[in-house]
């Protein structure tokens, strides 16, 4: 069974025991969170697509780590006008595993 979950404005394909990392959540370590926005649900028998989202359907799952993604560079200049700068993101990131999808 799969579900499609939409949380920090992108949608993610989850299963049971998958571990994903998705947009920071206001949630500390070891905590348990639930996604309600399930867009569709996907078992043996066939889809289930919700309209925006399922009913009744929700995903839980436990956080594993709050952190930050490896450093970018981001680089702009205006040509001919010796303008430039130079900065640095680390976009933060939520890792959470999938424990059960109820359907």
């Amino acid at each position: 069974m799969y579900a499609i979950i939409e949380t920090g404005g992108k949608q993610y394909k989850v299963e049971e025991g998958n571990t994903v990392f998705i947009e920071k959540l206001d949630a500390e370590e070891g905590s348990e969170v639930t996604f309600d926005k399930v867009i569709a649900v996907g078992k043996d028998d066939g889809i289930s697509v919700g309209a925006p989202y399922v009913e009744h359907a929700s995903v839980a799952a436990k956080v594993l780590k709050n952190g930050k993604a490896k450093k970018i560079v981001v680089f702009t200049y205006k040509p001919k006008k010796n303008q430039k700068r130079k900065m640095g993101h680390r976009q933060p990131y939520t890792k959470v595993e999938i424990t059960g999808i109820q359907a």
